[in-house]
């Protein structure tokens, strides 16, 4: 006698994606409009080249360097020291003599497109962003309009130098 063995006919059980498609309709929506609020501004930086002291025996020119003090701006030449000094607090700041002297080293060097700025450590980043904006570029008025004129678009970010008369003075007061 032979068996026979009944085979059970079992449905397919069929998905329930309706929480997965609730999701997605919250969710792609959403991320839709958040990615229009999380653009990134990027600013490009120049490091100087490993081998600086090698191009700068063979040929001097102008090396444009500004240090970015908590109180005063100097816009100087590596070898040749200060050009111009400019007083600044945070609330008054003269930005049409500062932008009048670029203009003017930008006239005698017009090929030049770099700048280092040299920023003390209790400058703010706000004041960064505001002087590399201002190195960048400067408007310019002729008679019938406004053009926008490129300066010294190539920025390098260096520390400025430390000033040894305030920190001997300093010692001297705190040792008396």
């Amino acid at each position: 006698m032979k068996r026979y063995s009944k085979k059970l006919k079992k449905e397919a059980a069929e998905m329930d994606i309706t929480a997965f498609m609730n999701l997605m309709v919250i969710l792609i929506p959403f991320l839709l409009i958040t990615a229009v609020f999380s653009r990134l501004t990027i600013l490009e930086l120049n490091l100087p080249p490993l081998n600086a002291k090698a191009k700068q025996q063979q040929k001097i020119k102008l090396q444009l360097e500004m240090v970015v003090r908590e109180n005063v701006f100097e816009i100087q030449d590596a070898s040749l020291g200060v050009i111009k000094r400019f007083p600044r607090s945070k609330k008054n700041t003269n930005w049409k003599a500062f932008t009048d002297i670029l203009l003017e080293i930008k006239r005698r060097f017009p090929e030049e497109k770099n700048i280092t700025l040299l920023l003390d450590k209790k400058v703010d980043y706000k004041t960064l962003i505001s002087v590399m904006d201002k190195v960048r570029s400067a408007n310019v008025i002729q008679f019938p309009s406004v053009e926008t004129v490129e300066l010294f678009p190539d920025i390098s970010i260096g520390d400025a130098p430390v000033i040894v008369n305030s920190i001997k003075t300093a010692s001297i007061k705190e040792v008396n």
